[in-house]
């Protein structure tokens, strides 16, 4: 029996960037997708574990504020946001080092993550690019976010801020040229991100 994903033709390009809000359904697609092209993923919440290690409060307090800040536990879903993105601009040169080092080295790659922004695509010709995974119903995000585990009211509050970062992450893909692609229906979500990824 002949295995599908020998069917499938490899990208031309080098770094496959995978964004979206938490609890979207990213994670699971950008597996897929590496599954299907072949090549390693990569997650971005592996470099957030090891900057905050190698860092203190002091040096980048953007990045460990939830570790310091019990204050931070109650701001509005904008202000969550808005922090979001500015740990994601804190990222941005290690995260841009490692996608240009898969490309100086043509190494192939998956990444996904929630600090990862559309644009941080550009700048690379059309060794990279990017999707973005969207689920704008918080009832859907709730939903993600307890089949991996309890919690109800905790996951509500998550899931303002999921579908508020959502938002924010369609503004960002209009302005840097990326698709974005519907997380649901679940079936051919892999398939219709691999074809806007090839447009």
């Amino acid at each position: 029996m002949t295995d599908r994903t020998d069917l499938i033709q490899a990208p031309d390009w080098t770094v496959t960037l995978v964004c979206g809000a938490s609890g979207v359904g990213k994670s699971r697609i950008a597996v897929a997708l590496a599954r299907r092209y072949g090549v390693p993923l990569s997650e971005v919440d592996d470099i957030v574990t090891a900057v905050k290690a190698l860092t203190t409060p002091d040096q980048l307090p953007a990045l460990h504020l939830w570790d310091t800040s019990v204050a931070a536990r109650d701001w509005t879903p904008a202000r969550i946001v808005g922090h979001t993105v500015a740990v994601a601009e804190a990222l941005r040169p290690g995260i841009e080092a490692v996608i240009a080092d898969h490309v100086g080295s043509a190494a192939p790659v998956v990444m996904e993550g929630d600090y990862l922004l559309p644009e941080f695509a550009a700048g690379f010709g059309d060794a990279v690019r990017a999707v973005v995974i969207s689920e704008p119903d918080e009832d859907q995000i709730v939903a993600n976010y307890l089949s991996r585990g309890p919690g109800a009211a905790a996951q509500r509050s998550r899931a303002v801020v999921s579908a508020r970062f959502d938002a924010e992450l369609l503004l960002r893909a209009a302005r840097a040229g990326v698709p974005v692609v519907a997380a649901r229906p679940w079936p051919g979500n892999v398939e219709r991100v691999d074809a806007a990824l090839r447009r």
